[in-house]
């Protein structure tokens, strides 16, 4: 079983907020709304540029570590 990573974009014709996968990132998706077409890109990026596997993976990796250390932090409090 595997774990599928999400992040939320806004789409840029109808401004729903949608899950994206972190794999489409760099890619051209649609929109389930309105149907646009647009590049998957999460805005915290500066680059928009393509990444590559190995990228999306630590990016995963690194907000896993972020929420987890924020919960922990939160649990002690």
């Amino acid at each position: 079983m595997s774990i599928v990573t999400y992040f939320i974009q806004q789409c840029p014709t109808c401004g729903r907020r949608l899950q994206v996968r972190i794999n489409d990132l760099g890619r051209n998706v649609s929109c389930q709304h309105c149907h646009a077409e647009f590049t998957a890109s999460d805005p915290s990026m500066s680059s928009s540029q393509p990444i590559s596997a190995l990228d999306s993976v630590e990016m995963a990796l690194r907000k896993a570590e972020a929420f987890l250390s924020a919960r922990t932090h939160h649990a002690t409090m």
